[in-house]
Order: structure tokens, then C-alpha cells, then sequence
């Protein structure tokens, strides 16, 4: 990427999957807490009264468990891309700052 047009297409091309990346980690974040709704309600059924022991069991849960390793791995991903994009952003910036500094330099020399 060491052109400024090569950065711009680098970020036309995987905004779609930032977007989703963010789209699939904000949507098991919020699952995570039906989830934990839903456990609590199973242990609940199964004879759990108190509400606190509900969400040890649905803390300690196989499924939340899960959850919580998906939402892990999309929080990577997301990650990854956002800073990938912000790093063609810097670029750019570098580009425009090393254009400028160069029209000064011919500026200066003339």
C-alpha cells in the first residue's frame, strides 16, 4: 500500500466487512444478556429460586460459555479490521503531509 489511491481502495474494500464485524460482535453482545435471561429461566424451571444462584448457573452455563468465546473471537475480528482501516487512514495523512512538505521544498528552491 504505498500509494495514497492503493490505502483509499484498501478501506473501500473491507469497510462492508468492518461493518460486518462490528454488526456480528454488537448483536452477541447484546444476545449475551438474553442468554443469560433465557439460562436463568431453564434453572429456574429446573428448582434454582433464588436469583442469584439463576445467574451463577447461567454464568457457569456451557452455552453462555460459548457465547462469550464467539464474542471473543468477533471482538478480534473487529479489532483487527478497525485498526487495519485506521492504518490506510494514517497513510494517506502521510501521503498528503510528504506532498506538501515537497510543493514547500520546490517552493523554497525556486
Amino acid at each position: 500500500m504505498n500509494t495514497p489511491n492503493a490505502a483509499v481502495d484498501f478501506i473501500v474494500k473491507n469497510s462492508q466487512d468492518f461493518a460486518k464485524a462490528k454488526a456480528k460482535r454488537v448483536y452477541l453482545d447484546e444476545f449475551r444478556k438474553s442468554k443469560k435471561a433465557l439460562l436463568m429461566k431453564d434453572a429456574m424451571r429446573n428448582g434454582i429460586e433464588a436469583a442469584n444462584a439463576q445467574e451463577r448457573e447461567a454464568y457457569s452455563h456451557p452455552e453462555y460459555l460459548e457465547l462469550l468465546d464467539g464474542l471473543a473471537a468477533a471482538t478480534e475480528i473487529e479489532e483487527e479490521l478497525k485498526w487495519k482501516l485506521e492504518a490506510a487512514r494514517l497513510r494517506i495523512d502521510i501521503w498528503k503531509t510528504e506532498t506538501y512538505n515537497n510543493r514547500m521544498q520546490d517552493k523554497a528552491m525556486a
